[in-house]
């Protein structure tokens, strides 16, 4: 691919990328969009069911496999390097986007706190959480993350280069405040139905498998150094200091 062409294709994904996370925001927390998780047509349970696990199941299917650096290695005998990661997140954020569209509600709600000060506090949780994740982002290199790094180095003529191993921001804390921050997010609800259960189930269940696959990554890329960061910062629980 040309340099141009790169780039081009690099920024229109951040972009689509900034785009399908901020829709998601409001699609989990139920504000500010078109469509919610708990807005729609309802049908059968069962039918809804099966449809949102199967969608589930597909992103994180897909998620968590081009993530591997063995697929990686395979991936680009036909994807540049350069746009690799642009490519992983663009089809991870258009399998999110998917997941989204086809969504069935099933809105009976398990509680509700209502309008008071509870579910206030409730909904600055949820927005503390999506807060973390973004904070998260820039604490790693958020430019790298989503692949925009990598084209304009491409595209000034630099070497590739992956970030430095540094520990920085809620990294002190936890090894994993991205994934903390979604499960924040996902569980802080003031309103729970059936439909945001599964889903926070199913998304709990992927983060933590997930979160095992990428530490052996890690352990495997920096060696000593990230089992020295494993043995002083918790996974997930701030408060289980070692």
């Amino acid at each position: 691919m040309g340099r141009v062409f790169v780039l081009g294709y690099g920024v229109v994904t951040y972009i689509v990328v900034l785009a399908v996370f901020t829709y998601f925001a409001g699609f989990v927390a139920g504000v500010l969009v078109p469509k919610a998780i708990d807005d729609g047509t309802v049908g059968p349970w069962p039918r809804a069911l099966t449809i949102d696990l199967a969608l589930l199941a597909g992103f994180a299917l897909q998620h968590s496999v081009m993530a591997r650096p063995w697929f990686k290695r395979l991936w680009t005998v036909f994807v540049p390097e350069s746009a690799e990661r642009s490519t992983y997140v663009l089809l991870a954020s258009l399998q999110l986007a998917l997941t989204m569209w086809a969504w069935h509600p099933l809105p009976t709600p398990i509680w509700q706190l209502g309008d008071g000060l509870v579910a206030g506090i409730v909904h600055c949780l949820a927005a503390s959480g999506w807060g973390l994740v973004l904070v998260s982002t820039f604490a790693v290199d958020h430019f790298h993350l989503f692949g925009l790094r990598q084209v304009v180095d491409h595209w000034l003529g630099r070497p590739p280069h992956e970030p430095e191993f540094r520990v920085r921001g809620p990294y002190r804390l936890v090894r994993h405040p991205l994934m903390l921050g979604f499960l924040i997010a996902f569980w802080a609800a003031p309103t729970m139905s059936v439909g945001h259960l599964v889903f926070a189930l199913a998304m709990t269940l992927y983060i933590l498998v997930a979160l095992e696959l990428e530490e052996r990554d890690l352990r495997a890329q920096h060696g000593a150094h990230y089992d020295g960061y494993r043995t002083q910062i918790p996974r997930l629980n701030p408060f289980a200091r070692r």
